[in-house]
Order: C-alpha cells, then sequence, then structure tokens
C-alpha cells in the first residue's frame, strides 16, 4: 500500500526534472536483476532463475507441464531439482545483461520468447549464444519488438548449434538483413528462419 503512494508522489514532485521516475524504474530493474550467487547453490539453477525470471514479469513453463508459472508466490514448491525450466518468455519484462548469469546452469530450455524487452540488447544476445548449456538444449528463439537489437546481436546467434526456429520481427535496428540472414544460415544450415521485418 505505502509502495504505491509513495512512488507516484515521487515523480509528482519532481515534474521538471524529465526522467526521475524512469531513473527510478531503471534502477529498481537492476536490482531485480542482481545475481544472487548463494541463492542458486542454495536452491538449484532452475528455482533460482524461476525466481529471478518472475520477479522481472516473465514467465517459466517446467518440463511436463503445460501451464506457464506467471506468480512469483506461486512458485512450486516440493524437492530441489524437480522443476526444470522448458521455456520463458520474457514478453514485456526487465530482464537485462547483468542477471544472465542465472541462465548458466539451465539444462533443459527448448525455448526463449523476448518480445518487447527494452533491456535486451546485442550484448544479451551474445551471452545467451554463448551459455553452453543452451548451445545444447535451445531449439527455438524468438525475438519481437526488442528496439536495442541490431544484426551484430543476431549474427551472435550462430554459437546456438542446434538452434532449429528462429523468428525475428519488428526490429529496427536489423539495417543488413540480407547480409545477416545469409552468415546466419551458413553457419546453421539446419536452421528455420522466419522474418517479419521492414
Amino acid at each position: 500500500m505505502l509502495w504505491g503512494k509513495l512512488v507516484p508522489s515521487a515523480c509528482r514532485r519532481s515534474p521538471l526534472v524529465p526522467g526521475v521516475c524512469r531513473a527510478f524504474w531503471g534502477w529498481l530493474n537492476a536490482v531485480f536483476n542482481k545475481v544472487d550467487y548463494d541463492r542458486i547453490q542454495a536452491v538449484g539453477p532452475d528455482r533460482a532463475a524461476s525466481e529471478w525470471l518472475l520477479r522481472c514479469g516473465a514467465l517459466v513453463r517446467y518440463q511436463g507441464y503445460q501451464k506457464w508459472q506467471q506468480d512469483y508466490n506461486g512458485l512450486p514448491t516440493g524437492p530441489l531439482g524437480k522443476y526444470k525450466i522448458e521455456a520463458i518468455n520474457a514478453t514485456d519484462s526487465c530482464i537485462m545483461y547483468r542477471g544472465f548469469d542465472y541462465l548458466d546452469g539451465l539444462e533443459h530450455v527448448t525455448e526463449i520468447m523476448l518480445q518487447k524487452c527494452i533491456y535486451i540488447q546485442d550484448e544479451c544476445l551474445q551471452r545467451l549464444s554463448e551459455t553452453k548449456n543452451l548451445q545444447k538444449s535451445l531449439l527455438q528463439l524468438k525475438i519481437i519488438s526488442c528496439g536495442n537489437v541490431t544484426d551484430k546481436g543476431v549474427i551472435a546467434l550462430h554459437k546456438l548449434a542446434n538452434l532449429e526456429y528462429l523468428y525475428l520481427s519488428d526490429l529496427p535496428g536489423i539495417r543488413q538483413k540480407e547480409t545477416t540472414v545469409q552468415i546466419l544460415q551458413q553457419a546453421l544450415p539446419n536452421l528455420q528462419l522466419e522474418l517479419d521485418l521492414e
């Protein structure tokens, strides 16, 4: 209750300073993305990554389940290691580069969707493609309406050796579409690439 009253009043008090609220939310999102290595050790990589993703507004789906987990407080309990993340839907989430260490221990992720993620940039895609476990497990990746992604970031995905499907849509930073597609298809000849780029 207090939180809801505090934030709007802080923003109202500073109408002459542009970006005060934006800076506050950027700071808070950075806090949400801080990696807690002790937590990863204590509860395992899948549980810790689930907490990070849900805290940032993303959804996760576990291996053997159809339902997407979206409620942080409703995370399943039970034996550690029972729930393995199979899919991540980061639509409208605040995940950012500094939190990507949470992905290192995930061994069962086959699908990731990055849609309208304002903090996703080339370095994030490069980090994603260099994650050893994702190089083995990731089969489908969708990147939609992420304004900070350029050709460089998409080309970096060539390290995802088992990637079968890549969907790219509404990415204004892609300026050399033909060259980027050619590089990806040479590196990943079995990749099905679907584009909705202008």
